[in-house]
């Protein structure tokens, strides 16, 4: 049954839990983590982070906390690369404010990491995933690619800089993108991971607006479509298309399907503030976000056209 004080639906796929304390003040509550997507430990433990953090972010929420969620393969590796998986991800959550305060780690052959995370909003200002308005403009953060990319950094079909690229990508907060927004009406907010943006986008249909999407504009790293190509594709962007295409009208690339690793946000706001909104994220380092659609009335048999 739901609780009074629990703000965020648990039958809309929202990206963490809202849960009201007072007038003022809801705890942001989430935990992910994932297997490495990268091979040096410390950037490992960044990204696996900054992929926990988001959902927070997503929220419109300020992080508080955290705990460390650890698998480790003692049996193959020295203690070494788990304190070095710990301090890239300590360093992400300080940068967003936040503080590390214990956690748990278990035995395991196959090594994961990520975070309990606990953030604070207003509970009358959190953004939710399916609220958006007809003539709202659609945003995105952060370019696709990445889980092409980590699917090639596994392969060792990248080049250095190349690998850097996806690094830095993956390891960007979107804790900057939540404080650019702070005068900026945001009608809906999601993160961009496992299930593709057209996978994540299809959450934020609700039964009054369907989304057009211009594919043109949606940015993709050009070394992602290059290993698109080479056919360098992860199993669950193929996962994606087959259970999305059904809310899909027109043909889109796969790349739009691609399971993201700590993917950027995509943002609903007025058509008054988008803008406003593009030209605030582009001022705090998301040099590649785009306006990258509209929501219309609802189309009934499908929530996503492609333009």
């Amino acid at each position: 049954m739901k609780h009074e004080n629990l703000l965020s639906s648990i039958n809309s796929n929202e990206d963490a839990s809202v849960f009201k304390l007072n007038d003022e003040l809801a705890l942001v509550q989430t935990l992910d983590f994932i297997t490495p997507v990268v091979n040096d430990p410390y950037h490992f433990g960044a990204i696996a982070a900054a992929n926990s953090l988001s959902d927070v972010f997503a929220m419109g929420g300020d992080v508080i906390n955290a705990l460390n969620i650890v698998g480790f393969d003692s049996c193959n590796f020295d203690t070494e690369i788990l304190g070095e998986i710990m301090a890239g991800g300590a360093d992400k959550v300080r940068e967003c404010g936040g503080v590390v305060v214990g956690g748990h780690s278990i035995a395991t052959s196959e090594m994961y990491y990520g975070l309990s995370v606990t953030g604070r909003v207003n509970p009358a200002k959190f953004w939710s995933n399916n609220t958006a308005k007809v003539g709202d403009v659609l945003i995105l953060t952060k370019p696709l690619g990445m889980g092409v990319l980590s699917t090639a950094i596994k392969g060792e079909f990248l080049s250095l800089e190349q690998i850097k690229e996806a690094i830095f990508y993956m390891s960007q907060l979107n804790f900057y993108a939540v404080n650019a927004m702070r005068e900026i009406c945001v009608n809906a907010c999601t993160d961009v991971t496992g299930f593709g943006f057209l996978g994540h986008l299809s959450e934020m249909s609700n039964d009054n607006v369907s989304f057009e999407i211009y594919s043109q504009n949606i940015p993709i790293l050009q070394s992602a479509k290059d290993m698109a190509n080479l056919g360098l594709l992860p199993e669950g962007s193929y996962k994606n298309r087959d259970f999305t295409s059904k809310f899909v009208s027109g043909e889109a690339d796969i790349l739009l399907y691609d399971a993201q690793t700590s993917g950027g946000l995509i943002l609903a706001v007025s058509q008054k503030e988008a803008q406003k909104a593009l030209n605030r994220l582009k001022d705090v380092g998301y040099e590649m976000a785009n306006i990258v659609g509209v929501c219309s009335e609802r189309v009934k048999f499908n929530a996503i056209q492609i333009k």
